[in-house]
């Protein structure tokens, strides 16, 4: 088959393949929130999280040559940030939303200073699975170049699933976030689940920081994350704290984030930075519906601040 013959067929596998590409990092990071705001804490501090993995993994994947090791570093990184978070949100009078925003700002910096050796060196990238080798089409085996993590994140919702609504500990991690009270009389620990279920969460917010700089673009930059920390916590919202639902809701933020460059790719170039908006657009609407007196927080966790 001739590649030029695709045409505009290469829309809609652009976008296809962009979905899956820029999903990747959400899916971790919303699940992991999710996680979290399950046990009736939030994490704001994501965006730190997310900027400490990608830098965390970048350099040690560079220095050991293995970029599994870069992940496995960067989950570790998060787990680091998410016990910090877990334990001053555990002291008196110590507001959850101040203290992410604080550790935003400590992640991103602490990113930016131990970074600054990795903006030139090349580090090993994750591996690709090449779902379009049956094909001849450069274009098609370009949008079907998956990244493996993408499938470990589809395996990793359908596990937090089960965990949450199979098991025991999913039972008593539920009942934490839902009443403390209730906990607490069934003799649960709940500072120490909080802490456990932050931690977790920090965890796979920095597996979602290592995507980002071992895969795409696949390199380590000031400007990586883009703010898709904070579009998580939008995104844990829109699937009403399912973790199937938010496998979903991040192809959907994935292919809003492959549109404009799908389009460029098909020869559209107007308007461009008005498309590349499209996820901080639907964020902005997902906000706004999801306060409205018609869509109140119903099935947020019953201790989870958001709620109050």
């Amino acid at each position: 088959m001739d590649p030029t013959a695709i045409g505009w067929l290469a829309l809609p596998l652009a976008i296809l393949g962009g979905a899956i590409r820029v999903s990747t990092p959400f899916i971790f990071v919303s699940i992991g929130e999710l996680i979290t705001e399950k046990s009736g804490r939030i994490n704001l501090g994501l965006e730190g999280t997310l900027m400490l993995g990608a830098m965390a993994g970048y350099g040690i994947s560079y220095l050991s040559g293995s970029p599994w090791l870069g992940v496995l570093a960067a989950g570790l990184a998060g787990t680091a940030f998410g016990a910090l978070h877990g334990l001053l949100c555990s002291v008196k009078r110590v507001n959850d939303t101040a203290t992410g925003i604080s550790l935003i700002v400590l992640g991103t910096g602490l990113a930016f200073f131990f970074g600054k050796p990795l903006i030139e060196p090349k580090a090993p990238a994750l591996p690709s699975i090449a779902l379009g080798f049956w094909s001849s089409v450069p274009q098609v085996r370009a949008g079907l170049d998956v990244n493996a993590l993408f499938f470990v994140g589809i395996a990793l919702a359908f596990a937090v699933y089960v965990f949450l609504n199979r098991t025991g500990w999913g039972l008593m991690l539920r009942t934490v976030g839902d009443s403390e009270d209730a906990a607490r009389a069934l003799g649960f620990p709940v500072l120490r689940v909080r802490i456990l279920a932050t931690m977790t969460g920090g965890f796979l917010a920095g597996v979602g920081g290592s995507f980002l700089s071992l895969s795409y673009p696949g390199s380590w930059s000031e400007g990586l994350s883009s703010g898709q920390g904070i579009m998580a916590v939008a995104l844990v919202i829109f699937a009403r704290w399912r973790s199937i639902n938010a496998l979903g809701a991040s192809l959907l933020f994935g292919g809003a984030g492959a549109l404009g460059p799908a389009l460029q790719g098909v020869g559209v170039t107007g308007y461009y930075y008005l498309f590349n908006a499209a996820p901080y657009i639907l964020t902005l609407a997902i906000m706004v519906a999801s306060t409205s007196r018609a869509a109140p927080f119903a099935d947020a966790p019953g201790e989870l601040k958001l709620h109050r």
